[in-house]
């Protein structure tokens, strides 16, 4: 056990001193009653109570005022935190990309349909926030216990050009620490764009900053596991912004686990996004079932997931990556995943339990004093 204000634990030594007191009080009692000179009478008028029970009220007192004390200096306990009771950031990917049709119907409504069944499927303690990211990464539902809100922005997702995988991973850093003071925002990285001009990459809102748990905003600093998890879902590679290793390790100096799902198959077929799905972007063309679309700088194919970068991310935040490559793959990843995250060690505040058996004890002596003068 540690303490966060351990000087307060001095007004402990209250205690033995109102103990003191007491009993000098009884003593002096003691010596007035020898007076009287009538003994057989007094022992007669004290026959039908044991003489214990008279100090229980005091003995009540002075335990809740040691309790009061100890809660005033802010105990804590490392405690094994496990997942249900903590965050889950779902970063979803919604490229262009995700409208190929090599997983039926195409990649999104697969998607869509095992996020939607992973997000029912969390236990009610669990709060779950929504990244959606294509040409930059946005916050589109802050974690929250309120599962129809989550679902309904689950359900109103629309495509867009590119893949912030990094940006993804920060956003959703920035979410874990709005809620979660040992977590520190995600420092603000400048990166340039490297699939042209016209969708500029947003910068994370925050600048660096350390937490006040110890877990800095410094990267390679290592860091105590969050409670908090990102569950990051892409079919791609990174096109621009802050690489997966950068964010990689910005979340593993705050201790959040990042557990990626590559999804889809190594041969994108044609892309075909439903009216709902579509987001006005020019959707690139696959020219053979290994080919590589259009805009793909340096021969990269970007409609195949980044095993590498993905699997790098994972290993820096202690995470595992998994892969899909069908729906029904997809959702037995999605449910199978709360398995594989193990607890966190945390510090868990006890003030506010102590404090209430404090009351409860002052309560008690409270009202065994009223009976006994009643």
């Amino acid at each position: 056990m540690s303490f966060g204000v351990p000087l307060l634990l001095v007004t402990l030594v209250f205690v033995p001193v109102l103990l003191g007191a007491y009993v000098w009080q009884l003593r002096r009692r003691r010596r007035q009653v020898v007076r009287f000179s009538n003994v057989a009478l007094l022992r007669a008028a004290g026959a039908g109570s044991a003489s214990w029970k008279r100090h229980v009220p005091i003995a009540l007192v002075l335990g809740a005022l040691a309790l009061l004390g100890l809660a005033s200096a802010r105990p804590t306990v490392r405690a094994s935190v496990p997942t249900s009771s903590a965050t889950v950031i779902v970063a979803l990917d919604v490229s262009g990309s995700m409208c190929a049709t090599d997983v039926v119907p195409n990649r999104l409504s697969a998607a869509q349909a095992a996020v939607r069944s992973f997000v029912q499927g969390q236990a009610d303690g669990t709060k779950v926030g929504l990244v959606v990211f294509s040409g930059f990464a946005e916050l589109a539902v802050a974690p929250t216990a309120n599962r129809d809100e989550v679902l309904s922005a689950i359900d109103a997702v629309t495509t867009g050009r590119g893949t912030t995988i990094g940006a993804a991973i920060l956003r959703s850093i920035d979410a874990i620490a709005e809620l979660d003071p040992n977590v520190a925002p995600a420092d603000a990285v400048d990166e340039p764009s490297t699939d042209g001009p016209g969708l500029a990459q947003p910068t994370p809102s925050a600048t660096p900053s350390a937490a006040p748990g110890g877990s800095g905003g410094v990267s390679g600093v290592a860091a105590d596991k969050a409670p908090e998890i990102i569950v990051l879902l892409t079919d791609g590679a990174n096109t621009r912004g802050v690489t997966p290793a950068q964010a990689a390790e910005q979340a593993a100096a705050r201790g959040v686990r990042v557990y990626p799902i590559g999804f889809g198959t190594t041969h994108p077929t044609q892309m075909a996004c439903t009216r709902d799905q579509y987001g006005g972007f020019s959707v690139p063309r696959v020219r053979d079932a290994g080919g590589i679309g259009r805009g793909s700088p340096g021969g990269r194919n970007f409609l195949v997931v980044d095993v590498a970068a993905l699997e790098g991310v994972a290993r820096t935040t202690g995470g595992k990556y998994f892969a899909a490559t069908d729906a029904e793959g997809l959702t037995k990843v999605l449910a199978d995943l709360p398995r594989h995250v193990t607890v966190s060690e945390q510090d868990v505040d006890l003030s506010a339990a102590v404090g209430v058996f404090a009351a409860v004890l002052l309560l008690g002596g409270l009202a065994i004093s009223l009976r006994r003068s009643t």
